[in-house]
């Protein structure tokens, strides 16, 4: 209420202030104290917004039209007869660390997609690998096709076993030179997202990341992949020790130089 420190109403008992009112002698005000009710403007409280209206038939068939005009790849967006539409959305694949995938499989055929055949099905065998970085996969999604499905999609594409939890979508945007990540909740619909941004990828475009949230669940991952994080960090871990040490000792040499060249000189 003094000194206007703005919290959500839920961080408020994790909330420490050295609170301070003019005039007041230290320990009079206890920060709990100076908080605000729950009901004050100062807290930032969950309002229970009225969802927008969704688009007719009518503006969705304007934004199409909008849309397909401004397209260069004829990877056009196809309105439906009942008010449903498909199209294309473009995923980079930023995924920092291996993925689990089946073990000599062998690569999945025009018949196996044709007849939805999941070849990680066929064998128990496993093996982590990493993916390439920033690998790009088109999809051919409708309207009504969620971001969960279309983790679990590219996850089936690339015949990977992890538990799609363990993934996110976000979405990626470019504004004032700067390069903006937002994770998308499972239920939000990419192609309309796509729809509204236009084709430009530039403008909005879709990655696929780590799930970060927060505390790693350790228990989600398989033994073979925690032996694999082991020899990851070990790694790491050498090749940091070997910067350091080059690090010094190139330090070390230039002090030794610059000893050198000032015994030469008088004073």
């Amino acid at each position: 209420a003094d000194c206007r420190y703005t919290c959500h109403q839920e961080c408020r008992s994790l909330i420490q202030l050295d609170c301070r009112r003019p005039g007041q002698w230290q320990g009079q005000l206890s920060p709990e104290s100076t908080l605000v009710p729950p009901c004050s403007q100062n807290v930032t409280q969950t309002v229970e917004e009225e969802a927008p209206e969704p688009p007719t038939v009518q503006e969705i068939k304007q934004k199409i039209e909008k849309y397909n005009a401004k397209v260069t790849n004829c990877l056009l967006m196809k309105l439906n007869d009942d008010g449903t539409y498909t199209g294309f959305i473009k995923v980079h694949l930023k995924l920092r660390r291996p993925v689990t995938v089946p073990a000599g499989i062998r690569p999945q055929s025009i018949y196996d997609a044709l007849k939805e055949v999941n070849l990680a099905e066929m064998t128990d065998k496993r093996t982590s690998f990493y993916l390439p970085l920033d690998a790009i996969k088109q999809l051919h999604i409708s309207s009504t096709t969620t971001v969960s499905e279309v983790i679990q999609g590219l996850l089936k594409k690339f015949m990977v076993v992890d538990n799609p939890q363990k993934f996110a979508l976000f979405k990626e945007m470019r504004k004032d030179g700067q390069v903006l990540f937002q994770k998308l909740p499972l239920t939000e619909y990419p192609l309309y997202l796509r729809l509204l941004a236009g084709p430009d990828t530039d403008v909005l475009s879709f990655v696929l990341k780590e799930n970060e949230t927060g505390e790693v669940e350790w228990d989600a991952f398989s033994i073979p992949e925690l032996q694999n994080f082991l020899m990851i960090l070990d790694k790491e871990e050498k090749d940091k020790i070997q910067q350091v040490h080059r690090k010094y000792e190139r330090f070390k040499q230039r002090l030794q130089q610059t000893l050198k060249e000032a015994r030469g000189k008088p004073g």
